[in-house]
């Protein structure tokens, strides 16, 4: 009794460990395209510009080569912008001040074109020198470097003073430049504590240089930068620093 019992046990010991490894090594049923396969949220079609820099359809277009509705003056904020229109293009005035969009803007594509003057005046710093400040406070270098010396993270497609730019595109003098711009604004929580920073791609002329670099906060000119909390939007920002460099075709996706 007790060798059959025995046998009886080696048995259904036997079978359960061969059902064990079986069920184990069993390929599972063969999984169907459709399972990966989703079909909503439904991308909104957007219609692309007639060139590869002309504002598709859902852009804010701020410069269009015929007013400056769309600026006001950035000391107060509600003035109207004293730069001049030449051609249709836009020239920064000197000693007229910073202008910006009427529009404040956090996250957003943006797209702007810009030429450096022609007459040569300065080096470095202080030649072909105005910004592109994303939310007022976040600078995207643009200055005359294309054969003139300064420090890296301060020429042409640098974040300034943050993020050197990975290659030099830049065009002559006289010649247009384009930035195309992806931003994401940072995020503060209730204490006025950044949860999230700002990043930044920048392509100058069809090349990359800045990939999706993490912004220390505000570009300062002296000093480290830090973040200050404010709202999720605010206007951009163009700069005067002297020098007649020229806009033109500024336009803004929000993203």
């Amino acid at each position: 009794m007790k060798k059959t019992s025995l046998t009886l046990a080696l048995t259904l010991f036997t079978f359960s460990i061969c059902f064990f490894a079986c069920a184990q090594e069993k390929t599972p049923p063969p999984m169907k395209p459709e399972a990966t396969e989703f079909y909503t949220p439904v991308p909104p079609k957007v219609t692309p510009g007639a060139n590869n820099t002309a504002p598709p359809s859902d852009a804010i277009v701020l410069f269009d080569g015929t007013s400056l509705n769309g600026f006001v003056s950035a000391r107060d904020g509600s003035s109207p912008a004293e730069w001049t229109i030449e051609n249709g293009e836009l020239v920064v005035t000197r000693g007229k001040g910073d202008i910006q969009s009427k529009l404040p803007f956090g996250d957003a594509q943006y797209h702007v074109e810009w030429s450096a003057p022609t007459e040569i005046v300065g080096e470095g710093q202080g030649r072909g020198n105005s910004g592109f400040f994303l939310m007022g406070l976040y600078e995207v270098q643009v200055l005359d470097s294309y054969e003139s010396k300064t420090y890296t993270n301060g020429q042409a497609g640098s974040i300034y003073k943050q993020h050197p730019p990975l290659a030099m595109a830049l065009r002559p003098a006289g010649q247009w430049n384009y930035y195309d711009i992806i931003f994401k604004a940072p995020r503060f929580n209730k204490d006025g504590i950044v949860t999230s920073p700002a990043t930044v791609t920048v392509l100058m002329n069809g090349v990359l240089v800045q990939n999706h670099v993490t912004l220390k906060g505000p570009t300062e000119y002296i000093g480290i930068p830090n973040y200050k909390a404010h709202p999720e939007e605010l206007p951009i920002k163009l700069q005067d620093h002297g020098n007649p460099v020229r806009f033109r075709n500024i336009w803004v996706r929000k993203l």
